[in-house]
């Protein structure tokens, strides 16, 4: 039997720290989602370095 398939909207959000767009929950971060901040890679990179503050 295959799994229930959510909507997106049922999913977990975030709100990006650099973008400030919200991104929801994806299965390839299902074992770190308490540790993703960012949306995507470039905002990530684009992040504010402590030696910039």
């Amino acid at each position: 039997m295959s799994a229930r398939r959510r909507k997106k909207s049922e999913l977990p959000h975030k709100l990006c720290p650099v973008c400030q767009r919200p991104f929801a929950w994806r299965k390839k971060w299902a074992r770190d989602w308490e540790r993703v901040r960012y949306c995507s890679e470039r905002c990530r990179r684009a992040r504010p370095r402590a030696d910039e503050r």
